[in-house]
């Protein structure tokens, strides 16, 4: 498997990302932002967790609007995989490649701790290495995690089946418990938690392997 990951000025979970899909086998690309095309053959996109553009005007706005999110749109529209992590999954709400928005923490306090999740489906690609209704722990770190959908949206996002986390513990009061969403073609996952800092014993979990391997599986078995 080929996979992207993105880089803008002030992302800082880049590489975290690249060893992750790394060690799950997929074979890794750096994008610069400024770059108007993705590498030749790219299965995956996942877009990193950090403080692209420094959060200015809001958190993955400025980030949305460059270059390789044009290529981005393109490549999730023809049914491309895409993980966005963090500030990443504020990049994908900007895009709209996925619905909602990131607002700040409902305690105005930036959260950095290991968090309990609650997985709330295996019907996906990104989730199947996982048993729905089980308990992961997963770091998160952010501030601007406070995810909001409106009251359709959220009936959507429940109706289809695509909750695909919940903290089991609310850190930043997001409807729902919402710590991680899939699109429509269940092919985009956008989720505030770093599972690229749980695949290694020395992070103090590995609950986060599952998710890479998983996906992998899935696009071996293409």
């Amino acid at each position: 498997m080929k996979a992207a990951v993105l880089q803008f000025p002030g992302s800082n979970c880049d590489r975290d990302m690249a060893v992750a899909l790394r060690g799950a086998g997929a074979d890794v690309s750096l994008v610069w932002h400024k770059d108007a095309a993705l590498p030749e053959g790219v299965d995956l996109v996942a877009v990193p967790g950090g403080f692209s553009f420094g959060d200015y005007l809001r958190c993955g706005a400025i980030a949305a609007q460059s270059p390789i999110c044009a290529a981005l749109v393109r490549h999730a529209e023809r049914g491309g995989y895409v993980l966005g992590v963090c500030n990443g999954f504020q990049v994908l709400t900007e895009t709209g490649l996925l619905p909602g928005v990131l607002m700040r923490n409902a305690g105005i306090r930036f959260v950095c701790r290991q968090e309990p999740l609650i997985v709330g489906t295996a019907d996906s690609p990104f989730t199947r290495g996982y048993a729905a209704g089980n308990t992961v722990t997963i770091p998160v770190a952010h501030h601007d995690g406070n995810y909001y959908v409106d009251a359709d949206g959220l009936a959507r996002l429940q109706g289809e089946d695509r909750v695909a986390f919940r903290y089991a513990g609310n850190p930043n009061g997001s409807v729902d418990d919402i710590a991680g969403i899939l699109s429509g073609n269940r092919r985009v996952l956008g989720m505030m938690p770093h599972p690229e800092r749980a695949v290694d014993p020395l992070h103090g979990g590995t609950d986060g392997a599952a998710l890479f391997r998983s996906l992998l599986d899935e696009m071996a078995a293409a």
